[in-house]
């Protein structure tokens, strides 16, 4: 059965808290397991939301300040001490490459898996599977940082009433999927376009191009929101978003489902990221992340 949805282990930003550990995210994409941003304490939450080392296909790093990165070495050791049958694939950022090698040979472990290193240095595509194509852009933060973008290929959506029209039925609906034609009734004519899924992964960050690319038609952009915005010049100044911003840049994108995260501690009520998301106009399904919870991406339209 295939599953999408979001695993969040960890909500913190900066510092862990009593209620939130520092990031941690897994998308379940069918059968594979990609995981963003492990920050210290994430193996550890993968072990309460249920996530094995053989989940994971992909790491994808956004950039190497320790809420963001510290996990990365448990994770690592764990992926070999599991011995995963399966290669692992690392994405972060390219000039981060003396941290990355740091945290996966923090200490003396036995390697027992493939993990191969995928750093990014530039927009673009990062790696093209059947199920989807993964994709990075540049965000404005103090140390290079870049954010995820996973888009599923466009497919077709089988329509019963013009199939029974041209008379077409059982296994030959099958074989006009496969040739493309059938007794001169074309695919086009007996089917419409399946748009793909799109997910988005925005870290730390200010409002810059980047941000708006990777979250344009999304159906679920998981998004920074540090501060909120009465603490606007504080957001511009250490490179991050507050409430408002995502959610004006989600409104904007027409993204259906936005989840909100990386909470500074200096606040209480959650509730109030919520207010102010909705007061900046976004008017789809909202989430206010908290540690464990499970975020499915919208069905398709």
């Amino acid at each position: 059965m295939s599953v999408r949805e979001l695993v969040v282990l960890g909500t913190a930003s900066q510092v862990p808290t009593r209620h939130r550990n520092h990031n941690g995210y897994l998308l379940r994409w069918d059968g594979e397991g990609i995981l963003f941003d492990p920050g210290e304490g994430t193996q550890r939450q993968m072990l309460r939301a249920g996530v094995a080392a053989h989940d994971l296909n992909r790491i994808c790093v956004t950039h190497f300040h320790g809420d963001h990165s510290l996990g990365l070495a448990g994770v690592i050791q764990r992926i070999n001490l599991d011995q995963v049958p399966h290669e692992i694939t690392a994405h972060y950022p390219r000039s981060g490459r003396r941290f990355f090698d740091r945290l996966r040979y923090a200490t003396a472990y036995r390697e027992t898996v493939a993990v191969t290193e995928v750093p990014v240095d530039t927009d673009g595509p990062l790696a093209v599977t059947p199920a989807y194509t993964l994709e990075a852009r540049k965000l404005s933060h103090p140390v290079e940082s870049y954010g995820y973008r996973l888009t599923e290929p466009d497919g077709r959506r089988m329509l019963p009433e013009r199939l029974a029209a041209h008379g077409i039925a059982g296994p030959d609906v099958g074989r006009l999927q496969r040739e493309g034609s059938l007794g001169g009734v074309r695919l086009e004519d007996v089917s419409e376009v399946r748009r793909g899924q799109r997910f988005a992964f925005v870290m730390d960050t200010r409002l810059c191009e980047g941000v708006h690319a990777l979250a344009e038609g999304c159906d679920l952009l998981v998004i920074e929101s540090t501060f909120l915005d009465e603490d606007e010049e504080l957001a511009v100044e250490h490179g991050h978003l507050t409430a408002g911003q995502a959610a004006r840049a989600a409104r904007d994108a027409g993204v259906r489902h936005l989840v909100l995260t990386h909470f500074s501690q200096r606040y209480s009520d959650p509730e109030e990221f919520e207010r102010q998301a909705r007061a900046a106009g976004y008017e789809g399904e909202l989430t206010v992340a908290h540690d464990l919870q499970r975020v499915p991406v919208p069905k398709r339209r």
